[in-house]
């Protein structure tokens, strides 16, 4: 991708929900979804390719790459699967009770292979029932609530030393860091790492690039923003789509960036490219998100 800082729209199907954008590094693909059409999409940056890759029969909030290359899909009611070769997926944890009418949103792996995965109401639009739960989903297939009673878990990440978790709850408009246990996937010391203002709309995706600066998704300020270990705005991206979802480095280099947006079904309202999936190169460097090592 050439370098510059101005996003360009890559491919565009005309996403509700584009979310998750996450690079495979051994396909060398861009992966992203639609959640509420149940889609995962794919673009090759080599020569700019793109298509479907995945039609599911529920909401798909998000995935992460196993170590032997399979996507992990995080889909409603607590339902995780396995899927292989873009048409192979086995559920390998089922429904669960208490997330009746829950989806999963935002997921992320940790170095050791286990992944966080977070519920809300599958019908948000603001509305916070039923509650959901940010999980620790263990090597095991265990699933471990950390945090109780959350509304829109979002976006997630790691701090270089792997020792503190960035955490994004959207309706707090914050992001938040907790000491993080690698040895146990517990989390504790909670405090705010940024607080959202007036006209900056509400966090959402999130990833951290090689110098350990966090960018954040704005749904709702037309924007991608970059943080300081400080928490310190130092850098801001205007996108043509009012609600920018989420973020991920990729390409030979990882400096290729992708953006995902919510809103292709109502341009008027949401942007002329709502809904588009946009790339960029600013010359930073991201890193390699972790693969998952589920059994």
């Amino acid at each position: 991708m050439k370098n510059s800082s101005s996003p360009k729209i890559i491919a565009d199907y005309m996403n509700i929900v584009g979310e998750g954008p996450i690079w495979h590094a051994l396909d060398k693909l861009l992966y992203w979804v639609d959640i509420v059409r149940s889609q995962i999409f794919w673009y090759n940056p080599i020569n700019h390719s793109h298509g479907l890759f995945f039609q599911g029969s529920e909401n798909i909030g998000g995935l992460t790459i196993q170590e032997d290359g399979a996507l992990l899909l995080f889909m409603e009611e607590g339902r995780i699967g396995i899927l292989k070769n873009g048409k192979d997926l086995s559920i390998i944890s089922d429904r669960i009770s208490t997330e009746k009418g829950n989806r999963f949103n935002d997921v992320v792996a940790d170095p050791v292979g286990r992944v966080l995965c977070g519920t809300m109401a599958l019908n948000s639009s603001g509305n916070t029932e039923p509650p959901g739960t940010l999980y620790s989903f263990d090597l095991d297939r265990k699933l471990t609530p950390l945090i109780k009673g959350v509304t829109i878990p979002n976006g997630m990440g790691f701090s270089l030393d792997q020792k503190t978790l960035y955490y994004t709850e959207t309706l707090d408009y914050k992001i938040y860091q907790f000491d993080y246990d690698l040895s146990t996937g517990q989390i504790s010391n909670r405090k705010t790492f940024v607080e959202f203002g007036e006209g900056d709309g509400m966090p959402d995706g999130m990833t951290v690039d090689s110098e350990g600066f966090i960018w954040s998704a704005s749904a709702g300020g037309s924007k991608l923003m970059r943080f300081n270990l400080a928490g310190e705005e130092v850098h801001t991206i205007e996108f043509p789509a009012k609600k920018v979802t989420s973020v991920a480095f990729g390409g030979s280099n990882m400096t290729d960036m992708f953006v995902t947006s919510i809103g292709g079904d109502n341009r008027d309202k949401n942007g002329p490219a709502a809904g588009a999936l946009f790339g960029l190169d600013t010359g930073i460097k991201g890193i390699q998100e972790f693969y998952s090592k589920i059994t």
